[in-house]
């Protein structure tokens, strides 16, 4: 399975603390059946200063510690990122790493505050469509706003966002609410990608079984598959068996 969206880098934003514990959350991720992750640190202007720039030294740093501790994960280095006038900067500005490439857009994970979709975010969504890069919004099942009306997410879906659900959400890791959204998302064929969204190794782990198993009982395997494996490889460019290959 391809986790588009995790925390697995350590010291750079609410994920892992030491390298340690983002050793053991790749362990953890490949006896889940992960083969690849896609890291996406928070890019969140004023309270976590990340960029493509300081953040692909720090990548190299730990696929370095991966192959000295013979884990065999892939990664690659995308980013979650905060919609604000700031972020935009930086994404002009080439300093946000996209999950990748599909259908001639770049594919950005975007989030949204977890309290409320802020009033113009379909206005900076466009914004980024005019410019070919398509938003996947992280975890919307988990947002107030949503968890209370799921016809806020209709203006982002008619401009053609795609949606990221936890996969802890489906099997209730979240609530009761953001579990009914979840199942609700992927019955209405919402959902393009599953993923963790991992942040350490008790409460929020890598792991995507669970969820992959939960949403086959709802729409059958071959479409559970395809949130885990089909489209989180076509994102990023690769073939489905190169997927599954040790790095």
């Amino acid at each position: 399975m391809i986790d588009l969206h995790c925390h697995l880098l350590p010291g750079v934003d609410d994920g892992p603390d030491s390298l340690d514990e983002a050793l053991d959350m790749a362990r953890l991720a490949v006896a889940n059946g992960i083969s690849h992750s896609v890291i996406t640190p928070h890019i969140h202007p004023g309270r976590y200063e990340n960029q493509l720039s300081t953040l692909q030294p720090q990548l190299a740093a730990y696929r370095k510690a991966l192959a000295q501790h013979q884990i065999n994960l892939q990664l690659t280095l995308g980013g979650e990122v905060r919609l604000s006038v700031e972020a935009l900067a930086m994404i002009h500005q080439e300093e946000v790493p996209m999950l990748g490439q599909e259908n001639g857009f770049r594919i950005m994970l975007l989030e949204f505050p977890h309290s409320h979709v802020l009033p113009g975010s379909d206005k900076l969504v466009r914004h980024l469509l005019e410019r070919n890069i398509r938003p996947m919004i992280a975890h919307p099942e988990r947002n107030k706003d949503v968890m209370r009306s799921l016809d806020k997410l209709l203006p982002f879906l008619e401009a053609g966002c795609l949606l990221q659900v936890t996969a802890g959400s489906v099997v209730g890791k979240f609530g009761a609410m953001a579990q009914q959204r979840a199942v609700e998302m992927l019955e209405r064929g919402w959902v393009s990608v599953l993923a963790s969204d991992a942040h350490n190794l008790n409460y929020r782990p890598p792991e995507l079984a669970s969820g992959r198993a939960a949403a086959a009982r709802l729409i059958g395997e071959a479409a559970a598959d395809d949130l885990v494996q089909g489209r989180p490889a076509s994102i990023l460019g690769i073939t489905e068996a190169s997927a599954t290959a040790p790095a």
